[in-house]
């Protein structure tokens, strides 16, 4: 099973993210350009929360806030749950189901170097179920 670090390594991209002082209406704009669904809110280079569209639904727009004028700060996810880079992907994915989650900052040594999404742990799992069904139709075969 594919470690952290490796899926990041072969699938690199930017980390997204925004402050916690930047509107919701400003976050959302980020999570539109990039087809994601979740931020990490830094402060410099310390993270200190997550955005997800999940918080948005259930802490701004069934709570009647407005978008342009309601701080990610005071409406992220600042209890958050990180994975290191030397763990399995299937780790990963028992992490986020028993948590109910699905976006993991990836830490190292306290620093951010990535994040994995539920779509990202799919991927792997999927392809290597087909790598593992191939090698077994090949042994079947001879």
């Amino acid at each position: 099973m594919q470690t952290i670090k490796a899926f990041l390594h072969s699938s690199p991209r930017a980390i997204c993210s925004v402050q916690p002082e930047q509107t919701v209406w400003e976050a959302l704009q980020v999570l539109a350009e990039n087809n994601i669904g979740a931020l990490l809110v830094m402060e410099g280079t310390q993270m200190v929360g997550i955005f997800s569209e999940r918080d948005y639904a259930r802490r701004v727009e069934l709570k009647d806030r407005l978008t342009r004028e309601t701080r990610v700060g005071d409406v992220m996810t600042s209890e958050f749950i990180t994975i290191s880079p030397d763990q399995k992907m299937h780790e990963c994915m028992q992490i986020m189901t028993d948590n109910r989650i699905r976006h993991l900052p990836v830490m190292k040594d306290g620093q951010l170097i990535g994040m994995v999404s539920i779509g990202d742990v799919l991927l792997v799992m999927i392809s290597e179920q087909k790598q593992l069904i191939e090698q077994l139709q090949s042994y079947i075969s001879g």
